[in-house]
């Protein structure tokens, strides 16, 4: 179908998941009409727009709680087909950056949603798309904007072999980590954005596993050995159990440490880790196709919110503001929480309103801001990860943060202060409450582990 006209009309750049996140909210205000290069999938199956489909995946309980507000019985139906509301900590084996093991606490309300990212993605593309109010333009290119410094009013989309302009009151980039918007600005004669990178040179292997059989009737835990920023180079990995009795195994390595993509040598670099768990779950497991790696992994962030002059009409979403290491998962979550930010502004403001789309797109520079200061908080300390050094400030903070999971490792009370910031559900400031102050200046009530806290059932169960 075509948009009307009479409501106002939003593209959308990019069928990502931000882009069908934004696509979502906008629906609400106006007719929307989303451009992929791709031809889309149907069901849970891999595209080429998507690379990193195969690593590992999850959605912090901020990013589940956006979820269901834009799309609802999404997640339900993600966890009907196979996926997974994983209890932070309590269905978690996790080893933090510090080599701090948690304790198993069912105290806290925070769940994480787990499956593969072809599930996934094939979710939300059920759930979006048959909105009649979207229209879905496949195997089409954006080539450029339209219009000048002061207002963007068109984007140029090539079609097949067919050029044509698609006019709009808003123009959403979704296109995520290879946006070409600084290129288009200065096409329209603004400045391109402040940047900044931090890249830890991380490395990411991946392979899909059959989960051992005696797991089949458990609810087998999540198993994460994080890497140590202090003892480069950082290695970690993270078995991630997913629909249809596989496990989803990503190991990662920074400069010097990077895992390879041979077959042979992939449960060797995970019995090297700092803790052999994984190592030892994976030696039971029957390996399930080749190894799959990838480096596009730094933290790259487009300060938009920061420029002296916004065009009206336009706004930047998603990786294509900031892409961050995977290792923390954050990704997906920031992309529903712009969304969801960028749906409370409109629903105040009209869309052609003037000032509205600087309103935007500083509206979802908050969501952005508080993921990158927890990647690069860490990662900025890898050796020639960052052009210059972290501030004493941002050194004192990364260190406060390392009291915090240790304390948190071991209170339940800090435990749920600390997974607020970490899901993205609460404001950083959150880790200076009382929740977590008194257990770290009185002690924790219970000491460090000094080994993964699996169960002797699940560990049994996984190499028998």
């Amino acid at each position: 179908m075509s948009p009307s006209t009479s409501r106002p009309t939003a593209v959308v750049i990019g069928a990502s998941a931000t882009g069908l996140f934004a696509a979502a909210a906008l629906t609400e205000f106006a007719d929307v009409v989303v451009i992929e290069r791709d031809v889309l999938p149907d069901g849970p199956a891999a595209r080429r727009g998507v690379p990193q489909a195969r690593h590992a995946h999850l959605i912090w309980s901020g990013g589940v709680q956006a979820l269901d507000d834009l799309l609802p019985g999404s997640v339900d139906e993600v966890v009907a087909r196979g996926g997974r509301l994983v209890h932070i900590m309590g269905d978690m084996v996790s080893r933090a950056p510090n080599e701090v093991w948690f304790r198993r606490f069912l105290s806290t309300h925070h769940r994480n949603l787990v499956c593969s990212r072809n599930l996934l993605d094939a979710v939300l593309r059920d759930h979006v798309l048959a909105d009649k109010r979207i229209t879905l333009r496949q195997n089409t290119t954006a080539l450029g904007l339209e219009g000048d410094a002061a207002h963007v009013t068109a984007v140029r989309v090539r079609e097949g072999e067919e050029d044509s302009t698609l006019p709009a009151d808003l123009i959403i980039d979704a296109s995520g980590r290879g946006s070409r918007t600084p290129r288009w600005f200065e096409e329209l004669g603004l400045p391109r954005p402040t940047e900044r990178s931090v890249d830890a040179g991380v490395t990411y292997a991946t392979r899909l596993f059959r989960a051992p059989h005696s797991t089949a009737d458990i609810s087998f835990p999540l198993v994460n050995v994080q890497a140590n920023p202090a003892k480069a180079p950082g290695q970690g990995g993270i078995i991630l159990p997913v629909e249809d009795g596989q496990w989803i195994v990503t190991l990662s390595g920074t400069r010097g440490g990077e895992p390879g993509s041979d077959p042979a040598a992939f449960v060797d670099f995970a019995l090297g880790l700092g803790d052999p768990v994984i190592g030892e779950l994976l030696r039971e497991a029957e390996p399930l196709g080749d190894v799959t790696t990838t480096r596009s992994t730094a933290n790259h962030r487009r300060y938009y919110e920061k420029a002296r002059h916004w065009p009206a009409g336009f706004v930047v979403l998603g990786d294509a503001v900031a892409g961050f290491n995977p290792v923390y998962g954050h990704g997906l979550t920031v992309g529903a929480q712009c969304a969801l930010a960028m749906r409370t502004v409109l629903r105040t403001t009209g869309m052609t309103a003037p000032g509205t789309a600087r309103r935007l797109q500083r509206a979802a520079a908050r969501p952005v801001g508080a993921a990158w200061d927890l990647a690069v908080g860490q990662d900025a300390l890898y050796p020639g990860a960052a052009d210059t050094p972290l501030t004493w400030v941002e050194r004192l903070l990364a260190r406060y943060v390392d009291r915090a999971v240790e304390t948190g490792a071991a209170h339940p009370r800090a435990l749920g202060a600390l997974l607020d910031v970490m899901s993205l559900e609460k404001r950083p400031t959150r880790l200076f409450s009382p929740d977590m102050l008194v257990p770290m200046l009185f002690g924790p009530r219970k000491p460090p582990l000094h080994g993964p806290p699996l169960s002797e059932a699940e560990r049994k169960n996984a190499v028998s």
